[in-house]
């Protein structure tokens, strides 16, 4: 998972893009980066940490031109503490090319082999991005046959991307003096839209709230397999590129991942999240009487209109009990599986009056690996409450997710091979109640019925792509960011032990 955003505009773009990167930053906190061009120019910065920290003023001076792109980046494979593997990347044949994406292909070591023995192209990093970036590359290079690039060429490229491609990918890429091009995968599992300013100017961003927060209407989402190219005049070419396009975006995106402002493949990210509840709501009463609860509180951001809904359904107040330090940061999308139990107690602090003497619902919008819903339960215990019920509003993550999300051994899934019960002793809570697949499915798909389904691999262990196996899994952990920096603690926020420890 990674936020992307590309920019075609009459006017400079460095400012644009900063503050677009800064709308997508609950999407990435490794690194981040923003490249710009002038004519054939390409002007490039990219560092690890935040885009406030990557960017200072001298760094936005040394970025003119109004076409350009960005990235804050998440990482799932390679090595998360090289600078080198921030992106966007870049290739100086054909034209000259940057390129960012969001996601994670799943046949990124054959494709390596493919561009060293046939496409005689050289891979610096462990990074699939950059293996992206090679094969369009080497597919426009064959489209254009040293011809002026047009749009129908740009497209071919993206054609046999596709047939070459395996996996989840949202793409925004610069060809030097000609462009941006912006594509997504056949299943549309990662989400891209496209929104246009006042002025003419053209944006294509991972969420539709990047948009709308930089003062453009949104106008549609990129539909899975389509192209979309803009010129340097902000006239836009789209053209579907798969030969059979589906559309089974990530149901954890509507879960967790993207802002609740957003609205992704024609789904309000809130209203799903409201759908959640309500579902959860019934699965609550099979479990535990709402009249042996005394208030519902969730676990914060993710979970609060999903409380909310399963709150006013039960009749039972909703009450904050904790208080997040927002300048922590998000700790799930910081890379790594180290001990994470300091991170919560320094991310959440709780308020011991809507606790002491109670029985609390926590909500939750899902549980993974479970050090952290250990943590808060203890929490709530240290902060007297009787009795510790915890809801979550996804089902059980049992399955590695292989397409962007750090999801990756079965051994750190704390629902993996364990019943309820099973679980529910591991984390330490009084009843512990799942959302069920069939339902989650329902509750956000009822919101858009042109949908062909959800990837929910890490829920029902069927990989939309149809290409993955217990071999691939094994060798993308291999490959994941899984290398632990010696001199960083790990706080990820789906972290749990590991099965020994547990």
């Amino acid at each position: 998972m990674c936020g992307i955003v590309g920019v075609v505009s009459s006017g400079p773009v460095n400012q644009l893009i900063y503050d677009a990167l800064l709308l997508l930053q609950h999407r990435g906190q490794d690194a981040a980066g923003i490249v710009t061009q002038v004519g054939r120019k390409v002007f490039m910065h990219k560092a690890k940490g935040m885009v406030r920290d990557v960017f200072r003023t001298r760094n936005m001076r040394a970025l003119p031109g109004n076409v350009g792109l960005g990235q804050v980046r998440y990482p799932t494979a390679g090595n998360a503490y090289s600078e080198e593997e921030a992106q966007p990347f870049y290739v100086n044949a054909p034209f000259g090319i940057t390129l960012a994406h969001n996601g994670n292909l799943t046949n990124a070591q054959v494709l390596k082999t493919e561009l060293f023995t046939t496409d005689h192209r050289h891979i610096n990093t462990e990074s699939d991005t950059e293996v992206l970036l090679n094969v369009f590359a080497h597919e426009l290079e064959k489209a254009t046959r040293g011809l002026p690039l047009k749009p129908e060429d740009v497209f071919t490229a993206v054609c046999n991307v596709h047939r070459r491609v395996r996996g989840s990918y949202a793409v925004v890429a610069l060809i030097a003096g000609h462009g941006l091009v912006a594509f997504r995968d056949p299943f549309g599992i990662r989400p891209l839209s496209i929104g246009r300013g006042a002025d003419g100017t053209v944006m294509v961003a991972s969420e539709s709230v990047t948009l709308e927060g930089t003062g453009h209407k949104f106008e549609r989402t990129v539909q899975p397999g389509e192209a979309v190219f803009v010129d340097l005049e902000g006239r836009l070419h789209a053209q579907q590129c798969a030969d059979k396009p589906q559309l089974f975006p990530c149901i954890f995106e509507f879960v967790y991942l993207a802002r609740p402002d957003s609205v992704m493949d024609g789904i309000s990210v809130y209203q799903a999240r409201l759908n959640l509840g309500e579902t959860l709501a019934k699965r609550v009463v099979s479990t535990v009487p709402p009249n042996e609860i005394d208030v519902v509180i969730p676990i914060p951001e993710s979970s609060r209109p999903s409380a909310m809904q399963l709150a006013q359904l039960l009749g039972l107040p909703y009450r904050e009990g904790f208080v997040k330090n927002r300048y922590v940061g998000r700790t799930f999308i910081m890379p790594g599986q180290g001990v994470r139990k300091k991170s919560v107690r320094q991310k959440l602090n709780v308020i011991g009056s809507e606790f002491k003497g109670r029985n609390v619902l926590l909500v939750d919008d899902s549980i993974v690996r479970g050090t952290t819903s250990q943590e808060i339960v203890q929490m709530a215990r240290d902060a007297g409450a009787r009795k510790v019920f915890l809801a979550s509003a996804a089902p059980p993550v049992r399955y590695p997710n292989v397409y962007g999300i750090d999801m990756p051994t079965h051994t750190e899934l704390v629902a993996h091979g364990r019943t309820v019960d099973e679980i529910r002793e591991i984390i330490g809570c009084d009843a512990l109640i799942y959302q069920d697949v069939d339902g989650m499915k329902k509750a956000i798909g009822s919101l858009n019925p042109m949908l062909d389904g959800f990837d929910a691999s890490c829920f029902d262990g069927v990989y939309v792509t149809g290409d993955v196996n217990a071999e691939d899994i094994a060798r993308i952990n291999e490959a994941r960011v899984g290398q632990e920096d010696p001199l960083e603690e790990n706080t990820s926020r789906l972290s749990i032990p590991n099965a020994q420890e547990a």
